[in-house]
């Protein structure tokens, strides 16, 4: 009987711990449903915080991408205003009761609000990665320089082809006085000491350089300037050609001379010796390539008016004309013109781009750029007069020998050969 009253107290006992362990049982019967609610007010804090990050930076880098930038803060708002509803805010308190529906009904908005903001987030990462922009701006800007480089060349190869081939009817003239020289050998021996006259290098006298294998341009040049001149006996003409033609220039100013008074020397380029296509990286490439082996002398022609004191070196003074120009009056007087120590003297011809320094210059080198000014004014290349003696003081040889040699990869002159 004590053992079976004792047995009947002690189901209470029993009756309670049940009670304990079903409440338990109850509540982690809950637990799934808050640790969701709390990952996806995690996912929620995470994402604000993430969006708010790349609107700071949008906002930071000045980027233009107002409409991202709205599209982000529009998408934080919404998220912010959906976790503020009363009934979501509800299911952070674990003493409130927990509405299936309501939970939902947040993750179903919370997961649309999610897609949305990634997609734009994927769609703007290019704008926001700076090593990605950086490269890409990079590769566009060296592949349009390449173009712009290729194309200059090219460019200016084709104008010297168009502008400078010889026409047939003066490369049979030069052919014809070639045969004249070679039939009449005795005839032009005495030209073969045409070096000695004093003249050429008396320095009180009034010199020309003319740079050209054109043997009729040379001739109109030279007996325009004679024919303006007061004293035609104190002018001095030095024609330099290419081998080719320096004796053709030599049989027609043989057979048609000016006057009887004024002097014309005629050397070719190849006397020079100092002068080495190496000087010029444009030079050498055209050596490579046999089909402009022509043009190359034609170059050189027109890079030897940069090394007049080193072909006339007991000059002072030279008056340079290209093979086009037409003298109109006395030129004595430029000689005679207060230079200021100033190394040259030429006409300045502008208008919009042209005769500008990025006409002639290769300003996507950096040392070109950070000196010079793209828009500068250049100069008529027609009529130049050099100060020799300020040209040697400032060393302009050199520092132009300094130029071409020192970018053989990234040339520094966009050389003019269409003049």
């Amino acid at each position: 009987m004590q053992a079976g009253i004792e047995k009947t107290q002690a189901s209470p006992s029993h009756l309670h711990t049940y009670v304990a362990r079903t409440i338990r049982a109850l509540k982690s019967d809950e637990r799934p449903e808050r640790s969701k609610i709390e990952t996806l007010f995690k996912q929620a804090r995470e994402q604000i915080a993430l969006a708010n990050a790349y609107a700071i930076y949008a906002r930071k880098e000045k980027i233009e991408m107002d409409k991202q930038l709205s599209n982000f803060t529009a998408h934080v708002n919404a998220i912010n205003a959906l976790m503020s509803q009363p009934q979501i805010q509800a299911l952070q308190d674990d003493s409130a009761t927990v509405e299936e529906e309501t939970v939902k009904m947040f993750e179903k908005e919370l997961k649309d609000h999610l897609k949305i903001t990634r997609q734009l987030m994927a769609d703007s990462k290019e704008l926001f990665d700076n090593q990605m922009k950086i490269q890409k701006l990079k590769d566009t800007i060296f592949g349009v320089e390449d173009q712009l480089t290729r194309a200059k060349k090219y460019g200016e190869l084709s104008n010297l082809i168009a502008a400078r081939s010889t026409p047939k009817s003066l490369h049979c003239l030069s052919m014809r006085l070639l045969e004249e020289r070679i039939t009449n050998e005795l005839k032009y021996l005495e030209d073969e000491h045409a070096a000695s006259v004093p003249e050429f290098s008396d320095a009180s006298l009034y010199h020309y350089a003319i740079l050209s294998d054109n043997v009729l341009a040379s001739s109109v040049v030279v007996k325009s300037a004679i024919h303006n001149s007061e004293n035609p006996e104190k002018h001095v003409f030095h024609i330099i050609t290419n081998k080719m033609n320096m004796w053709a220039m030599k049989v027609w100013f043989k057979m048609n001379p000016p006057n009887n008074v004024s002097h014309i020397e005629i050397t070719s380029m190849d006397d020079y010796t100092f002068f080495k296509s190496s000087y010029v990286p444009l030079l050498q490439q055209l050596d490579a390539d046999e089909q402009y082996r022509n043009l190359k002398y034609r170059l050189m022609l027109k890079h030897l008016r940069f090394y007049l004191p080193e072909m006339f070196p007991g000059l002072r003074r030279i008056l340079f004309l290209d093979d086009d120009v037409v003298v109109q009056k006395d030129l004595t007087s430029l000689f005679k013109m207060n230079m200021e120590g100033k190394v040259h003297a030429a006409v300045e011809i502008c208008s919009a781009s042209f005769n500008r320094y990025s006409h002639y210059m290769n300003f996507s080198h950096p040392l070109i750029k950070e000196k010079l000014d793209p828009n500068a004014c250049a100069w008529a290349y027609g009529m130049n007069l050099f100060d020799l003696d300020a040209w040697r003081k400032e060393k302009c040889t050199e520092k132009y020998h300094y130029w071409q040699t020192q970018v053989r990869a990234t040339p520094v002159f966009f050389p003019n050969l269409s003049r």
